[in-house]
């Protein structure tokens, strides 16, 4: 697949690289599974005794953190050797620490936690790697104009595995089944490393640039070249990314206290509308109503950035902006006032025209939001060199992960300080938004000029690569 303007179908994608789609999804199912069982943990290692709020959010918080820090390992790691070796060493470490989770002995308080927090710290150092190499890989498998439609089905299959890991885990805890549900998952997740193994070969780096793929169709010819410290200036640190990078703790601190305030408004008083309503609601618009025009807009996304490479980034700034605004928007709507019971009533509330409206409008901003995540890879992936993949996505991770877990904190202490005024906080979270819109503008010229850079060096070495074959 090196032709990149060969039209591939979203069936055809979905089959070609469905071993990576599955991997991640049972990542995403994995990881969701944890954090909604903290509570019911607690039960198991300390029964009796009130929820340990301490020992259970340091357990959670370590595995965002070493998935930041393990990213910067990985990502040299990445970019030198084979990305599908390291995608089943992710997948080995994964699924044997989760099957180790299944063989937790409860009730014995610290005892109890500190093995189950030595297994998910290793899941968490291994999450580090997944998607910078994802990203690595796909930059040498995908033709560049289906980039975005790549990237838009890993976002739903990820976001589907996620939720069906909050439903999963919910009724195994309900049946007292919970250690099925940490080896069943490490056994499903080993088998599709394997499969992604046996599945996808590993393309030759840099494949898929114009500039290289000519060269690098004689069997013999490997890009060699490797990250020093001038090119990494040069590359790494040019204007366009250093924008993405600031940009990003802007952006993720906005996108990480959407959840946190948009879930306690519904489900606290007047509303009251309970988590299984909450849960269905959520299915219902995020996925059902969400997946079509996700696909859509990324196949629209990649048809745009045929004529004008940035055009992606007109998208990343319309999704920002248009994302936080139509975030806003949700809280503006006069929800009814229920009571307990009415709000465990799920026939009673979608009775309620006004929550079909709220539906229409989360579908909207979910889409729109979107956008960013299936643009901003591509983006990245064309301003930096093919040895680099690994790195810049690492790097960029880092920062978008302390964005991402600066933002509930910063959304309960707004909450906290406007006496639970939930119109005020949304329209201030939403203002986390305005900065990244602003870097952008300025990098629609940048980008420009480092995309001139890249390709001028790529050039160059193909032409290198020719006279040593010669």
């Amino acid at each position: 697949m090196t032709d990149s303007n060969l039209d591939i179908s979203m069936p055809t994608m979905f089959k070609s690289y469905f071993p990576v789609y599955l991997l991640s999804g049972l990542f995403s199912l994995a990881f969701s599974g944890i954090y909604i069982m903290v509570v019911p943990l607690s039960s198991l290692f300390w029964p009796d005794e009130p929820y340990h709020a301490l020992e259970m959010g340091f357990l959670i918080t370590s595995m965002f953190w070493v998935i930041s820090i393990a990213g910067l390992f990985f990502g040299r790691l990445i970019d030198k050797y084979s990305r599908t070796n390291i995608l089943f060493l992710i997948s080995l470490l994964r699924g044997i620490s989760m099957i180790m989770l299944s063989f937790t002995t409860i009730g014995l308080g610290l005892r109890s936690w500190l093995y189950f927090y030595v297994f998910t710290f290793i899941i968490g150092f291994s999450a580090g790697g997944n998607f910078p190499t994802i990203v690595s890989l796909s930059h040498d498998l995908v033709p560049v104009n289906h980039r975005s439609r790549f990237f838009g089905i890993h976002k739903i299959t990820r976001n589907s595995f996620q939720l069906m890991g909050f439903l999963l885990t919910g009724m195994l805890i309900y049946f007292n089944a919970w250690r099925f549900f940490f080896s069943g998952i490490g056994i499903a997740i080993l088998i599709s490393g394997i499969l992604m193994k046996l599945k996808i070969k590993e393309p030759k780096r840099g494949i898929q640039r114009s500039e290289l793929t000519h060269i690098l169709q004689e069997e013999s010819i490997i890009y060699k070249y490797q990250l020093d410290r001038q090119m990494m200036m040069e590359t790494i640190f040019s204007k366009t990314n250093i924008v993405a990078l600031i940009e990003g703790i802007f952006t993720s601190m906005y996108m990480g206290s959407l959840t946190i305030l948009f879930l306690p408004y519904i489900q606290t008083e007047p509303h009251n509308i309970s988590p299984l309503a909450t849960g269905i609601f959520l299915a219902l618009f995020g996925l059902t109503g969400g997946l079509i025009i996700n696909l859509l807009l990324a196949r629209l996304s990649d048809n745009m950035s045929k004529e004008k490479s940035e055009n992606r980034l007109y998208l990343i700034i319309f999704s920002v902006g248009g994302g936080a605004l139509t975030f806003v928007l949700l809280f503006f709507i006069p929800l009814p006032e229920l009571t307990v019971e009415q709000g465990n009533d799920i026939l009673f509330i979608f009775s309620h025209p006004i929550i079909w409206l709220m539906g229409l409008i989360y579908v909207t901003t979910s889409s729109i939001s979107a956008l960013y995540d299936i643009n901003q890879p591509p983006i990245l992936q064309e301003i930096n060199l093919p040895e680099a993949q690994g790195q810049i996505m690492a790097i960029n991770r880092l920062l978008e992960s302390i964005g991402f877990g600066s933002g509930p904190l910063i959304a309960g202490i707004l909450i906290y300080f406007t006496n639970q005024n939930y119109q005020i906080v949304a329209l201030l979270i939403g203002l986390f938004s305005i900065p990244g819109m602003i870097l952008w503008i300025f990098g629609i010229h940048w980008y420009q000029e480092d995309s001139k850079k890249i390709r001028k060096i790529l050039l160059e070495r193909a032409q290198e690569l020719k006279n040593e074959n010669s």
